[in-house]
């Protein structure tokens, strides 16, 4: 029965507005899908192209990259991330962070981020302990007790996938509590959440990252950027995370997301 006084034919205004909201969202989230199963099948073609003398370690990179661009590509690509077997929430309006700020809440990690962060992190098979001492396997992921793994043991292509994608969703809900209100681009929420990937919760606290804190509290982006620099390991620089905080610096400021190390390689070439 239709509400007293509301025709039956009549459509409000504000559902048509919703409902060309939705049909644009989903066009924008088809086109998405198309780019990212695109790259995720160069990728591939470049695994399965891999020449003898190409290093095991490049290969088992270049074929997760390839999974997790393509597992991008069945979620939303401008929403929070989400564990298998989410789905997009079809009610929110279609928002781009690429063109202007958002709330953190409403963006999710993309996939040009997921290929950084493969790159970066590397990928591992069997299960190993890091230089803390921590058992860790797939892109850097510590071993929980839940996980039923220890040292030696190898685990599949898709648990490490799935590994990725619960780890990532736990950095973006603590980039969302650190930055609180404090709008974002793609490229700055990236960013954030490669340093709590990279550095854990704890390293970027208040008591831990005072300086950084300060930054978001006062909004000031550039400053912000600035406290992007962790470079220790063990109580030493490790160059590795040199030129990791120089990518994520220059993520976050220039939304680039290009490793350092080719750019260093080609400018002595």
């Amino acid at each position: 029965m239709p509400l007293d006084g509301l025709p039956t034919n009549r459509v409000p205004e504000a559902d048509r507005r919703l409902a060309a909201a939705r049909r644009e969202r989903e066009r924008r989230i088809e086109q998405q899908q198309r780019n990212d199963l695109s790259r995720a099948r160069r990728a591939a073609s470049k695994v399965f192209g891999v020449k003898p003398s190409k290093s095991s370690r490049k290969a088992a990179t270049a074929m997760l990259t390839a999974g997790a661009v393509g597992l991008a590509a069945f979620t939303n690509p401008f929403g929070p991330s989400r564990p298998f077997g989410g789905t997009a929430d079809t009610h929110e309006v279609f928002e781009d962070p690429t063109q202007s700020r958002l709330a953190a809440h409403k963006i999710g990690t993309s996939a040009e981020f997921k290929r950084a962060l493969i790159e970066e992190e590397g990928v591992r098979y069997i299960v190993y302990r890091d230089v803390a001492g921590y058992p860790t396997v797939g892109v850097g992921h510590l071993i929980d007790p839940q996980d039923g793994l220890r040292v030696g043991d190898r685990v599949s292509k898709q648990q490490i996938l799935e590994f990725l994608e619960i780890d990532l969703a736990e950095a973006e809900r603590h980039v969302r509590e650190l930055v609180g209100d404090l709008p974002l681009y793609q490229h700055e929420f990236d960013a954030l959440v490669d340093l709590v990937y990279n550095v854990g919760p704890g390293n970027v606290a208040e008591d831990e990252s005072p300086r950084l804190n300060a930054a978001i509290q006062a909004r000031d982006y550039d400053a912000i950027a600035a406290e992007l620099n962790y470079t220790h390991a063990a109580g030493q620089v490790a160059r590795g995370l040199e030129f990791r905080s120089e990518r994520r610096e220059k993520m976050f400021s220039e939304a680039s997301y290009e490793d350092p190390r080719e750019s260093a390689a080609r400018s002595t070439v």
